[in-house]
């Protein structure tokens, strides 16, 4: 069986740079102008045409029946515009990137496990300094995603999040909570949790899909290829972009049946679940192509190993730079949101990205 996959892969600074010849992706502040239609079969390229915005419409309908409606619903989602997510009384909007903070209330995770374990004022004092410095969302979690890091009994897990849950929705914050259990995602969103955010892309546990649909929560699907107790486990990939888009449309396709709106559902490539270094490099290279799945996209790279295996093993800590690095490159493949540690360091630079497209948007110069 033949699949089409349609590829930015020319990325312009304003529409008016290409003459009018560039579509914007997912409703952002990011252009394309010139597309790659790759058709594999049998997880294998078979053929890849190149073309500029103007003339994708006809090398669609020049593909074969069995590919046409697929590229066209592709190519109708690569400029779908998505409503604003709605966190409680705040109306998050994704035509510019989000900062997402990362506030994890474990003993074990990479780069900040200990710190405010057990330590509900600490966390909350973080907490507020993100929100403080710009973050639009507080993503909270129990449980270690670290590869080789020891599972969480879901009891453990919900004792870490819900107190911090409850004291920071009284603030008015948007907040998301980071787990794969059905029990503690109930929990959290009974404690004013509004995002869930699943790692396992509901494949850990049955029960979440029919707890997210009915609460109408904004959900997260994360590409990981362990589907159970080791999210990292089985990554075997032909092609590792276009695996994860199938892997992805498949969840999204499942969330969808099971009833949940298809404005309520996020997706996230996965970063270093799985994924040699060579991979997540591929991956994050081929970030536009995710928007051909018409879902917003969330990003999530920051202080990773990847980054100190590119920098002679700096420890997590210091990977700050990197990490900024990485968010702006997500930013500047349109992505809707971006996860970080470092929230002061990366919404300074959002606002220096967010100041060059302006002026890259109001500089009609390059009209003559």
């Amino acid at each position: 069986m033949q699949k089409i996959y349609i590829r930015p892969i020319a990325l312009a600074e304003s529409p008016q740079s290409e003459e009018g010849e560039a579509i914007r992706l997912g409703g952002g502040l990011v252009y394309a102008s010139r597309f790659a239609l790759i058709v594999r079969e049998g997880g294998r390229v078979v053929s890849r045409q190149r073309c500029g915005a103007a003339d994708v419409p006809d090398a669609i309908n020049a593909l074969p029946d069995a590919l046409c409606a697929d590229a066209a619903a592709q190519w109708d989602d690569l400029r779908r515009a998505h409503p604003a997510l709605v966190c409680g009384s705040r109306h998050l909007r994704l035509d510019q990137p989000q900062v997402m903070g990362i506030l994890n209330v474990t003993p074990d995770s990479f780069s900040d496990g200990g710190q405010f374990l057990d330590n509900p004022d600490a966390a909350l004092d973080h907490a507020h300094a993100m929100l403080a410095a710009g973050a639009a969302i507080i993503d909270i979690g129990g449980e270690s995603t670290r590869p080789g890091a020891a599972a969480v009994w879901e009891g453990d897990e919900v004792k870490r999040v819900v107190p911090v849950i409850e004291r920071l929705a009284s603030s008015g914050a948007a907040l998301s909570i980071d787990s794969r259990r059905s029990t503690v995602i109930e929990a959290a969103l009974a404690a004013g949790a509004h995002i869930v955010n699943d790692v396992s892309a509901m494949r850990h546990d049955a029960r979440t899909v029919e707890i997210v649909a009915r609460s109408g929560a904004p959900l997260v699907l994360m590409h990981a290829p362990g589907a159970q107790g080791d999210l990292h486990a089985d990554g075997d990939y032909a092609d590792v972009a276009l695996d994860v888009f199938d892997d992805l449309r498949e969840r999204r396709d499942a969330a969808l049946a099971a009833g949940i709106a298809r404005e309520r559902i996020l997706l996230d490539p996965g970063i270093g679940f799985g994924k040699s270094l060579a991979e997540n490099l591929t991956l994050i290279n081929a970030l536009p192509l995710f928007h051909a799945l018409g879902q917003p996209i969330l990003f999530g790279a920051s202080r990773k190993r990847m980054i100190g295996a590119l920098s002679n093993e700096i420890p997590a800590h210091q990977r700050m730079p990197g990490s900024v690095m990485l968010a702006l490159k997500a930013m500047d493949a349109g992505c809707q949101i971006v996860r970080v540690h470092d929230v002061v360091e990366t919404v300074q630079a959002f606002h220096v990205w967010r100041g060059l497209r302006d002026a890259a948007l109001t500089d009609f110069s390059q009209l003559a």
